[in-house]
């Protein structure tokens, strides 16, 4: 069902639009061993949900259906693992948050081979983003930057942050970071310059975490410490709360929420303070 607003430009000229209403139906939650799961990414051929299971220092391979374990890797020598992306090739990039580094693994399937890292710079790495224009960024957490990467090598920075996480690209190759430690969410270019903020005031964030976006625009953000995960319109306009704001456990409750992934009419969520996935049917009507 869609509901008539009025959107002010400039305070002068009042339109009326159509707004989308998110709908969530909840699917189901995963009983295997995890410990404070993170952030949660789709392989590529959609075959397998990769999950950055801190608590356990290994990246915990769930079937995206029935959120069973399949497979792990990492365990032997990943310490605090946080994020994981992808590039064109099928390698996973991995932030290996407490060894100051992201790791890089030739993947088939689900075996892992270590084959690079990326460490310069950064220290407590806790987003990380292949970007298309072929540089990786990372954001350091503990060195409170964004660092960019060509070939291994820094070519770019952004300084000042507090506790950055999540990057997340969006539809023009923009990219969106949550800086958790302002408890806001920037909108940056590709050579790392702010083009937009969404505050804490406007929004209410109190350590936003990971994030991810639909095709229409639509940012999906675990608030981690408000206990919610809050849906951002492309306008601007926050659509949807999930979750009642207190920790909890149970069908759309949270405790300290932080992974978002989303394909489609799927949304998956990271309830990280219960140890466990959650999945969810998501219709924008």
């Amino acid at each position: 069902m869609k509901r008539l607003v009025i959107l002010m430009l400039s305070g002068l000229t009042a339109i009326a639009v159509q707004a989308a209403e998110v709908k969530l139906t909840f699917v189901g939650a995963s009983d295997a061993a995890l410990e404070n799961p993170h952030d949660l990414k789709l392989s590529p051929n959609g075959e397998y949900l990769f999950v950055s299971d801190v608590g356990n220092n290994r990246v915990a391979i769930l079937d995206p259906q029935s959120l069973d374990l399949i497979a792990e890797f990492g365990s032997d020598h990943q310490s605090g693992t946080h994020d994981v992306d992808f590039d064109s090739r099928g390698r996973a990039y991995v932030a290996d948050t407490h060894n100051n580094r992201v790791t890089i693994y030739d993947m088939n399937g689900t075996s892992a081979r270590l084959v690079g890292e990326l460490s310069e710079r950064v220290r407590g790495p806790e987003g990380v983003l292949v970007h298309p224009n072929g540089l990786i960024y990372v954001a350091g957490a503990w060195s409170g930057n964004v660092v960019a990467y060509r070939e291994g090598k820094v070519v770019g920075e952004l300084d000042g942050l507090s506790s950055p996480h999540d990057l997340e690209l969006a539809e023009n190759g923009d990219i969106w970071l949550a800086d958790a430690g302002n408890s806001r969410i920037l909108l940056l270019s590709p050579d790392l310059g702010i083009r937009r903020e969404l505050g804490r005031r406007e929004y209410d964030f109190n350590g936003v975490r990971y994030m991810d976006l639909t095709p229409e625009g639509m940012l999906i953000a675990a608030d981690k410490n408000n206990h919610v995960v809050k849906f951002i319109g492309a306008d601007g306009r926050l659509m949807h709360v999930l979750g009642d704001g207190k920790p909890g456990q149970g069908v759309n409750k949270f405790t300290t929420p932080e992974g978002v992934e989303v394909r489609g009419s799927e949304l998956w969520l990271s309830d990280s303070g219960n140890d466990r996935v959650v999945k969810y049917s998501l219709e924008v009507e």
